[in-house]
């Protein structure tokens, strides 16, 4: 099969292309390499470098603001099965500090896709959505619960379901919707939660934990690009939802995310503030239709995820100077 994947040189999404590479699958990856207005240019560079390495696909440099060039790229390639659609802005966090440019990318940019996908005949959308579409919500939640995204961030993730979908009304495409949660690894930016705890453990300081009740559903990413592989090659996807998490039958809280990451690097502290009121309370998702229809079976957990991402570190010819 033949994928075109948006934001393919993105922390999940070149891992996406990665292993469909490995199936023997070919990609085409459109990204803009953003900084977000956040990323340091050295760790974007270091960042980019790496997954490129890591993947033989071509990628070509685009803006899905630009309907013509999205919609001629996509003519030249109208022979591929599918679009994964992973471009987006990452987290609540920075779609809060430019919202506007946030709902040009997740709004706009995703309608063009949709357009130049129904323009170009492509048979399969996949959109990579995010559990911030329930809001707040408990244990083993599944597909068919109620949504009630809270912030900016999950209403827009959630609008973007909508819209894949009405183009399935329309007969544009089929689709299959994906629901990741708390992602985390190796080829990740500094300023993410595990991320910030795992560095912020190696330099020995402190971590700042807000909220220490607060449930996350703590994801290798090589996990998630899996499932997200499974979900765009199997045909029982078809206009189907699936959470694709770790679901572990522990719960981890933030603060004990803060712990583990204290106990491998030997050394930091931890500062418990309150809960970070942007951000809805969160518990375990249900995996259950992935695993019974796709064979979907993480195998990383959260203490191993941990001590590789640790060692990835302290190997890291960007990182391993600073620490």
């Amino acid at each position: 099969m033949k994928f075109i994947v948006t934001g393919g040189a993105g922390f999940i999404g070149h891992n996406v292309v990665r292993i469909l590479e490995t199936w023997g699958h070919q990609c085409l990856v459109i990204d803009n390499f953003t900084d977000y207005g956040f990323i340091p240019h050295g760790e974007l560079y270091y960042l980019l470098t790496e997954r490129h390495k890591r993947i033989r696909s071509e990628i070509v440099s685009m803006d899905l603001m630009n309907f013509e060039q999205i919609n001629l790229l996509i003519e030249k390639h109208n022979d591929a099965n599918a679009i994964i659609h992973l471009a987006s802005f990452p987290r609540q966090k920075i779609v809060s500090q430019n919202p506007v440019v946030a709902a040009n990318v997740m709004g706009s940019g995703l309608v063009n896709l949709i357009q130049a996908a129904k323009k170009q005949n492509i048979a399969k959308f996949v959109y990579i959505s995010s559990s911030m579409v329930y809001g707040d919500f408990n244990n083993d939640v599944t597909e068919d619960s109620v949504c009630r995204p809270i912030g900016q961030y999950g209403i827009m993730k959630y609008m973007g379901e909508w819209l894949v979908q009405d183009g399935t009304r329309q007969g544009y495409f089929d689709h299959v919707i994906i629901r990741p949660s708390a992602v985390y690894g190796e080829y990740d930016v500094e300023d993410r939660v595990v991320s910030k705890f795992m560095l912020g453990a190696m330099r020995g300081q402190t971590l700042k934990v807000k909220g220490a009740s607060e449930v996350l559903d703590f994801t290798y990413v090589e996990d998630t690009a899996t499932g997200i592989a499974l979900a765009a090659t199997k045909d029982i996807a078809k206009n189907k939802i699936y959470n694709i998490t770790r679901a572990d039958t522990k719960l981890y809280t933030l603060l004990d995310a803060a712990e583990i990451a204290i106990k491998i690097a030997g050394r930091g502290l931890i500062e418990v503030t309150d809960k970070d009121t942007d951000f809805p309370s969160r518990g375990r998702l249900s995996i259950d239709r992935a695993v019974n229809e796709l064979g979907y079976s993480p195998k990383t957990n959260v203490e191993q995820g941990f001590q590789k991402y640790h060692e990835w570190f302290a190997k890291s010819h960007y990182w391993s100077p600073l620490l």
